[in-house]
C-alpha cells in the first residue's frame, strides 16, 4: 500500500460518529464492516480508494458493481464534464439517451425497445408489471435468494431467516403488506424439477418468471437456464432475466449471450450507467408497446415516470464505458484478471486447511467456508458466516475491501493487484484458525 500507517485519523473517527448520530446505523444499505475495520472514503482513482485518513485500498466493491472501468476512468471523466456544460438533467429526451438505447438494442439479444429507470429496483418492478400487463395475470414466480431490488415484490423469500416449504413466500422487510404474500410463488435455484411441477400447477395465474441468471454469487447449473426457458415457453409463461449485475459484465450481451439464453425481458442497470444512477427495462416492441402514452385510456397502458430517467449525464457516462468495453482484449483481461484470483484464492484455502471454497464466475465471486455444494440459497446459508465477516475484516484491515460475501472485478485491476491482494488473503487466513468455528 502506498501509505505508511493504517491508523484511523481523528477527523475520520468524528466522521464516522456524525455518520452514526444522522445516518440509521451510520451507513447507507443493509451492508457494515466491523467497528475497528469502518472507514470513510475520500476518493478514488482506478483499482484504487481512499480514505480519510489517506489509507489506500484495492476496491472490489466498486460501488457495488458498477465502476467496472474503476473510479474516476479518463473517458468516462471527460465524457461526464462535457456534458454537464450543456446542462445536467432535462426530464425530456436527449441524444445521448437515444444512443445508449441503440446500443443497449444492439447489445442485448431480447432488446428491441428500451425504458429507462434511475435505480434497478425500478427497473425490476417495471418489467413485473409490463408481465402483468401481457399476460392478465397478477402472480409472479421468484427464486429463493434472489435479490431483485427494494421493492414489496422483490423482497420476498430474498434471505429468508426462517425459509418456508415451497413455494410459499417469507417478506424480508418489515411493511410489506400482507396481501402480497399471495402473489409470489418461491421456487429453488438450479432445481428444475421442482420449478416445472409449481409453474405446471399455477400456470394459469402467473405472469411471470423472474430469475437473477448468475444469482448473487451461483451459478447456473448446467441446463437450468436452458430448461427454465423451455418451461415458461411451454406455459406461455414470460420469463425475466434481471440482469442489473450481469448486464455488460459477464459479457457485452450480458448473461443472455454467455450462457445462451434469451429471456422475453431483462433488467439491467450498474455498468449501464457507468457510475451514475441509471437503470432499464428492455424487451421485444410488443411487450414494451403499452409505455407508449398514446395507449393512455385504453386500459393496457403503464404508467411509468420519473424526474432523473433518461438523464443525459448518466448516458454519456454509459456510452463512454461500454465504449471501452467494446475494445478488443477488454472482457478477456476482466475474466483473465478473476480467474487468477480465484485461482490464487483456491489455492491459499487449500494451504490454509480450512473447509472452503470459490464460488461464482470470474467477474464476481468470493470465498466461502464451506466444503459442501454450493447450488442454491439454502446450500449457499451452510458457509460459515463468522469466518466470512472476520476473512472482511482482516482483508480491509490490510487494505484490501470488497462486499460481505462478494468480489467484483475491473478492467483495471492490474497483476500487481493480484498479487497484493493475494498476499493480503494469505495473511488473513492465517488470523481465522484462531476463532472458534460458527455453529
Amino acid at each position: 500500500m502506498a501509505e505508511t500507517t493504517r491508523t484511523r485519523s481523528a477527523r475520520e473517527t468524528e466522521l464516522l460518529e456524525r455518520a452514526k448520530r444522522r445516518l440509521p446505523g451510520g451507513v447507507l444499505g443493509t451492508a457494515r464492516y466491523a467497528a475497528d475495520a469502518a472507514f470513510i472514503v475520500k476518493r478514488g482513482t482506478g483499482s484504487k480508494i481512499y480514505d480519510v485518513s489517506g489509507r489506500e485500498y484495492i476496491d472490489y466493491v466498486l460501488a457495488s458493481g458498477p465502476l467496472i472501468l474503476g473510479h474516476a476512468h479518463p473517458a468516462v471523466v471527460a465524457a461526464v464534464r462535457e456534458q454537464i456544460e450543456g446542462g445536467s438533467t432535462y426530464y425530456m429526451v436527449n441524444e445521448p439517451i437515444i444512443q445508449l438505447a441503440e446500443e443497449i438494442c444492439r447489445a442485448m439479444p431480447c432488446a428491441e425497445q428500451v425504458r429507462f429507470t434511475s435505480t434497478g429496483s425500478e427497473a425490476t418492478f417495471f418489467a413485473l408489471r409490463v408481465a402483468r400487463t401481457f399476460r392478465k395475470r397478477d402472480k409472479i414466480l421468484k427464486f429463493e435468494g434472489g435479490y431483485h431490488g427494494a421493492h414489496d415484490y422483490g423482497m420476498m423469500s430474498s434471505a429468508p431467516r426462517s425459509p418456508k416449504a415451497f413455494p410459499a413466500p417469507v417478506p424480508d422487510s418489515s411493511g410489506i403488506p400482507h396481501s402480497i404474500e399471495a402473489e409470489v410463488l418461491i421456487a429453488p435455484y438450479n432445481d428444475l424439477g421442482t420449478v416445472e411441477g409449481i409453474i405446471a400447477a399455477h400456470a394459469d395465474e402467473l405472469a411471470a418468471v423472474i430469475v437473477e441468471p448468475f444469482q448473487r454469487l451461483v451459478p447456473p447449473q448446467p441446463g437450468f437456464l436452458q430448461g427454465l426457458r423451455e418451461i415458461t415457453r411451454r406455459h406461455g409463461v414470460l420469463l425475466v432475466f434481471d440482469e442489473v449485475v450481469t448486464g455488460f459484465r459477464l459479457a457485452y450481451g450480458g448473461a443472455q449471450e454467455y450462457y445462451g439464453v434469451v429471456p422475453d425481458l431483462a433488467a439491467i442497470g450498474k455498468i449501464v450507467g457507468g457510475g451514475f444512477p441509471l437503470a432499464a427495462v428492455c424487451g421485444a416492441e410488443e411487450l414494451m408497446r403499452p409505455f407508449d402514452p398514446q395507449y393512455d385510456g385504453t386500459g393496457d397502458f403503464i404508467s411509468q415516470s420519473g424526474t432523473l430517467n433518461g438523464n443525459p449525464i448518466a448516458a454519456v457516462a454509459g456510452l463512454a464505458t461500454l465504449a471501452e468495453l467494446r475494445k478488443p482484449g477488454a472482457y478477456d483481461t476482466i475474466h483473465g484478471t478473476g480467474k487468477r484470483l480465484m485461482a490464487g484464492l483456491t489455492e491459499l484455502a487449500q494451504k490454509a486447511g480450512l473447509p472452503a471454497q470459490v464460488v461464482g464466475e470470474p467477474v464476481v465471486f468470493d470465498l466461502l467456508f464451506t466444503d459442501e455444494p454450493v447450488v442454491d440459497y439454502r446450500s449457499l446459508q451452510k458457509a460459515d458466516g463468522a469466518r466470512g465477516k472476520a476473512f472482511t475484516t482482516e482483508l480491509i484491515k490490510r487494505g484490501v475491501v470488497k462486499n460481505s460475501q462478494k468480489m467484483y472485478v475491473s478492467l483495471v485491476h492490474s497483476a500487481e493487484d493480484v498479487a497484493t491482494t493475494l498476499q493480503a488473503c494469505e495473511d488473513a487466513l492465517k488470523a481465522l484458525p484462531k476463532m472458534k468455528a460458527s455453529a
